[in-house]
Parts: C-alpha cells; structure tokens; sequence
C-alpha cells in the first residue's frame, strides 16, 4: 500500500498547491452565509429501530467482540487522535468506484463512535443517486434529504431519527434524488449541515464514489475531511488518481483497504445495488 498512499498523497498536494484548483467564490460566499445557522436540537427528532439482517455485517452492532469490531474501534480512535490536532468532526467516505464498501464502512464507524465512545453521531446517507444505507439498517421507507429539499419547511431536524435509542442519529437520503447536485451546492442545504455540524460530536456521510458522479467533489466542499475506501483488487492507482483529482479539496483523513462489500456494487446508469458473497473486514490504514 506504500506506492498507493503516496500517489494519492501526491495528488493532494497538487490539489493545495496555487496552481491547484479551489473551491469558486460563489460556493465560498454560500458557506461563509451559511455559518450563522442555529445548531438544531436532534433530541426532538423521531425515533427508529435497526432492523439489519444476520448478514449485514454491521460488526461493531452485532458482534462487537469481533476482530472486524476491533478494527473499527481503531480507525475510530484514529481519527480521534487527528481531531486533537485539527478541525475534524465531519467526514465523508468515499470510494475511486463502486464496490469497495464504502456504506459498510460508514454505518460501522458511525456505530463504533456512538457505542464504544459514547459520541453524539450523525449517520448521513449521502448518496442521492443510489442510497443504500437506509436498506442497510433495515429502515426503507424514512423519509430524509428529498422530502425536505422538495417541502417548504427549513427545518430539516424533522428528517432525522434516532436509532435504538442510542446517541446515534440517522438523516436520510429519503429515495433517489432528481437533482442531487443542484441540493448539494445550494446554500439552504449548506445552512442546514452548518446547523448539523453544531448539534454532533461526529457526523459520517456515506458519500457517492468520486466517479462518475461529482457529489463526492460537493461533499468534500461541506465537510472536515475525506475518508477514503479501497477494496484490494478492486480499485487501480489510475482510478484513485483519476477520482482524487474531481476533488477540489481532498481534505484527505485517512485510507481504509477493505475486503468487504454488500450494498456497494451498483451501477450508476443503469441499476440498483446488488449483493455478493461476504469477505473478511476492513484493515485501516
């Protein structure tokens, strides 16, 4: 993995470089408005209960004593250890392509931070295109990001639960978005996240793949950092250089060589996320 991590760190310096590109003055005008949001009160949020199947491999909820369990727990502390020397409270986990397991990786590191560390956590499913997160946690039919975008109402605390009554919330993409990139770069949504980003320890988006889709890009403009899955096998040097390079800003936080994948393997234009047999856990990086 040593020639991976140091093409990929090569590309983020590129990317901060002078030469390299940022983020316009439109979106950062957007952010800076953004920033007086009120922090929202989750609290007051409905409640949902996980209803995941014996093989959804949600490991740090179903056997926590599990080597899968543990390797959560360190990427946890990981990432910990760099919000004590940076800005870091919301993540988004991404991919060079589909099937790399990047929802697995999401929904785990969300559990873990809210179970093992007690954290206030924030489970976004932000795949608009093709979310599975929802399914993933055996709650299919919650409304989320699309019925508030489409609404009237600002308040987007209305579409968010809390799960199983832990200190654990989960804010849906609420089915395939039209428009997701039009949500994505919109300063309401940008105030809405600001007001997210104040009421949670820790918010973990369950992104797109950086390719074909640019939602990873606007993401990476929302928040602290980018966590990125690679699944051994799968994901080419080229690919991840290619996807890395759609980034304005990586913001790059770590890398995580998975060998697992269940709710990944889609394909952007034409179908929904199909299954494959399970594979041994994910090694952070």
């Amino acid at each position: 993995m040593s020639r991976l991590y140091e093409a990929l760190r090569k590309v983020e310096r590129e990317k901060r470089s002078p030469k390299g590109a940022f983020p316009d003055a439109a979106q950062a005008v957007e952010l800076q408005a953004a920033g007086a949001a009120e922090p929202l009160a989750p609290e007051n949020g409905r409640a949902a209960k996980i209803k995941a199947g014996a093989n959804s491999r949600l490991v740090a909820l179903q056997d926590p004593r599990s080597l899968g369990a543990e390797k959560f727990r360190s990427l946890a502390t990981r990432l910990q250890n760099q919000r004590n020397q940076r800005d870091l409270k919301s993540v988004q986990i991404t991919s060079s392509s589909i099937g790399e397991g990047k929802s697995l990786v999401s929904a785990n590191l969300a559990l873990t931070f809210s179970m093992a560390y007690g954290a206030k956590v924030l489970l976004v499913e932000g795949d608009l295109h093709r979310p599975s997160l929802a399914p993933l946690l055996g709650l299919p039919e919650v409304t989320g990001i699309a019925q508030w975008w489409e609404g009237p109402d600002d308040d987007l605390e209305q579409s968010i639960y809390r799960l199983d009554e832990l200190p654990l919330w989960f804010l849906s993409a609420g089915g395939g978005s039209e428009q997701p990139s039009q949500i994505l770069q919109s300063a309401r949504f940008a105030k809405a996240f600001i007001g997210l980003s104040a009421a949670f320890d820790w918010i973990i988006v369950d992104s797109t793949p950086m390719t074909p889709t640019v939602d990873s890009n606007l993401w990476s403009r929302l928040v602290d950092g980018t966590l990125l899955v690679v699944r051994e096998g799968v994901a080419s040097v080229k690919a991840l250089k290619k996807g890395l390079q759609a980034l304005d800003n990586p913001k790059m936080v770590g890398i995580v060589l998975n060998e697992a994948s269940e709710f990944d393997q889609t394909n952007y234009e034409d179908q929904y996320y199909a299954l494959r047999p399970p594979k041994k856990g994910p090694e952070p990086q």
